[in-house]
């Protein structure tokens, strides 16, 4: 068991999400970023689709009640067990009484928190991720709470974690705040409706993650809005994760994992899946530029990815198996 010691209204028990219930109007939901999860879920030798806590308000602590497998992954933070400092992309094995505190990050926006056999929390339409709008899933349907005790379900057949832990040899890639994060895109169904200019703009002006970034959306501020070479009446129609929409005043807007699952905005393009994790890890203010790709370039890096995680996938559980795994120094200074 785990004890929440620090409540927000943006931290929830997340999984992959939930698939087949777009046209009832419930978003797919799920980890913003979902290579993340994937990794913490590798590491602990889970289930792809286990439940952990997706973390974006810091500082974040909880208590274990119970000795307890768990993972960190996606931002990175300064992280302690106790008085132990945990580097990145790290899984160990916590004791019961102990507190794992994350501060605030150093690079990205959102961290997670895997656990051995995943969350148990009920299964709704298929998925224990919560869906804040709907208020059902998760942990009661709500943000986690300072209070708040959560079970695991059982680690089966998954063999003990080395003393001092083991992590991912290769870090997860996360956008650098000083640096402009490139975000692929493909054409959207209105692209041909914006102006030469607009279309033009829209991959080469530099533009802000605005203050209104949530779970739903990303809003972008620009120096130029974008404008359509002809004005456009459109019905409500579905739209998906990663659809970028521009509304009247002309400052584009990224659907993301809590997306709406209908709109009427005209739409410019679409971020590619493998793209759509990074803008979930860009804080307030990253500068964001925009990068037309070809639909076999877009096919190429989900395959790539896909290939990626499972390589990892083998080779963790190779590892895991034998346990001949060599742990990285653990530091006692703040990492």
């Amino acid at each position: 068991m785990i004890e929440i010691l620090t409540g927000s209204a943006l931290n929830t028990v997340q999984d992959l999400g939930r698939t087949g219930f777009m046209n009832l109007g419930i978003s797919h939901g799920g980890a913003m970023d979902r290579l993340a999860m994937a990794h913490g879920n590798i590491l602990l030798g889970n289930p792809p689709d286990a439940a952990g806590i997706e973390v974006a308000f810091f500082p974040f602590r909880l208590r274990f009640h119970a000795p307890t497998s768990f993972a960190l992954t996606g931002a990175r933070t300064t992280a302690r067990l106790d008085d132990l400092a945990l580097p990145p992309d790290w899984a160990m094995t916590a004791q019961a009484g102990q507190t794992l505190s994350l501060g605030t990050p150093t690079c990205g926006a959102r961290a997670y928190v895997s656990f051995a056999g995943g969350l148990d929390v009920p299964i709704k339409l298929g998925s224990r991720s919560t869906d804040l709008k709907g208020g059902f899933g998760g942990f009661q349907g709500r943000a986690l709470q300072r209070g708040d005790r959560l079970d695991c379900l059982p680690a089966d057949g998954a063999p003990p974690l080395p003393p001092h832990g083991f992590g991912l040899a290769r870090r997860t890639i996360l956008p650098a705040r000083e640096d402009a994060l490139h975000i692929r895109v493909l054409p959207a169904a209105e692209y041909a409706s914006f102006t030469t200019g607009a279309q033009h703009r829209f991959v080469t002006q530099d533009w802000q993650v605005s203050a209104r970034a949530n779970r739903a959306g990303y809003q972008f501020d620009g120096t130029a809005p974008l404008a359509l070479s002809r004005p456009l009446n459109l019905f409500s129609h579905g739209i998906v994760p990663g659809t970028v929409q521009v509304p009247p005043a002309g400052m584009p807007i990224v659907q993301m994992a809590d997306a709406n699952t209908c709109g009427g905005y005209p739409k410019i393009a679409t971020v590619i899946a493998p793209d759509l994790r990074l803008l979930a890890q860009a804080p307030v203010g990253t500068t964001v530029r925009f990068v037309a790709v070809t639909h076999a370039e877009a096919v190429a890096a989900v395959r790539d990815d896909a290939r990626a995680l499972a390589d990892l996938s083998r080779s963790i559980g190779a590892l895991r198996g034998t346990l001949a795994i060599r742990p990285h120094p653990v530091s006692t200074r703040p990492s």
